[in-house]
């Protein structure tokens, strides 16, 4: 018998695999402006893209998009903070798809 954790795992997987397979017209263009550089992710709970130091004006995508592990910080900063954003290696497959 699962646990309610394994559950809650289970169906974030399926959640996130859900969101891979539907990328939008958008998603792909916010992937495509991230692989370009000039992208910036600041630092918080979810993280907010700068592109080329203005905010993107789909936080909502750009959130689904981090949490599905499609676009990733280049390194860790204090909340806040401004950090470099690039393509995880799924996300570069998603892309090239």
């Amino acid at each position: 018998m699962q646990t309610q954790i394994q559950q809650t795992q289970v169906h974030q997987t399926q959640t996130q695999q859900t969101q891979l397979a539907t990328l939008t017209g958008r998603d792909r263009a916010i992937l495509r402006a991230v692989a370009a550089g000039g992208g910036e992710l600041l630092c918080g709970v979810e993280p907010d893209l700068l592109l080329d130091g203005r905010c993107c004006c789909d936080q909502t995508a750009v959130h689904r998009l981090a949490r599905s592990g499609l676009i990733a910080p280049v390194g860790v900063g204090a909340v806040g903070q401004r950090v470099p954003a690039r393509l995880t290696d799924e996300g570069t497959a998603q892309l090239a798809a």
